[in-house]
């Protein structure tokens, strides 16, 4: 379980994040959804230790992220930055293959590349698992940044908004294979995400943030109502139910 207890966060006197206390079970995939500026990504950065906490306590199955050394932390959880910047002279396949280095310090054996090949194989990348980065398109470079992520093995994902790059039939196989490691390989997926409507699709919970704070915090469901849509993003909107998720017409 991820433990988030009374955590602020300001910036040169400017208010952040405000006294957010959150329980992350593990399992599943958690959708943080709010407006620009809500908080997401500083919360994602304080989660990921990305930056230092100002207060409250943040633990993941009790290890806290302030006191834990870096290679403990990188056994339990995995990141996807939104900036993450790789050498464009890597290979797809060396840069999964880094996944694996917390695990093995730079000595990979057997286990290792069978765990790479079948993170470019859950990710559709063994065709291009021998381009380099720089030949890529910003949305297989992106699948490639996730199949990494996946590949570190760890309890816990951590993704700040990875459908960015992706075109809409990437975005869903994204999703789906998410929704899968979730199901099938018992991970915890928490995502930073834009698009509602995949939030509403594939998360078994979504935590909605504005201004900082908390809105809502249940499934899919009980979120993505018109009143508490109106209360995180400022406008009404209509939703629909399809095979029993809800469908939220954001853009009428």
């Amino acid at each position: 379980m991820i433990a988030i207890e009374n955590v602020s966060l300001s910036h040169r006197g400017t208010p952040i994040l405000r006294d957010i206390n959150l329980s992350l079970p593990k399992g599943g995939i958690t959708a943080l959804v709010g407006p620009n500026g809500a908080g997401k990504s500083s919360l994602f950065s304080l989660i990921a230790r990305l930056q230092p906490l100002q207060s409250g306590r943040i633990t993941i199955d009790g290890l806290s992220v302030e006191t834990t050394t870096s290679r403990k932390l990188a056994q339990r959880l995995a990141i996807l930055r939104q900036d993450g910047a790789v050498a464009s002279r890597l290979t797809v396949r060396e840069l999964v293959g880094f996944g694996r280095f917390p695990h093995h310090q730079g000595r990979p054996d057997t286990e290792d590349h069978v765990l790479v090949e079948a993170a470019l194989a859950q990710f559709d990348l063994q065709a291009l698992s021998e381009r380099f980065i720089d030949t890529l398109s910003g949305g297989q470079r992106q699948r490639a940044m996730v199949a990494m992520t996946f590949c570190q093995g760890t309890d816990y994902l951590l993704l700040d908004e990875p459908l960015n790059n992706l075109d809409m039939f990437h975005a869903r196989q994204l999703m789906r294979s998410l929704r899968t490691i979730a199901d099938e390989k018992q991970r915890t997926a928490i995502i930073v995400l834009h698009d509602i409507n995949q939030a509403a699709a594939h998360a078994d919970r979504i935590v909605a943030m504005r201004d900082g704070g908390v809105i809502a915090d249940g499934t899919p469901e009980a979120v993505l109502t018109e009143d508490n849509l109106e209360a995180i993003f400022g406008y009404r909107m209509q939703i629909k139910e399809i095979d029993g998720k809800p469908l939220v017409l954001h853009h009428l």
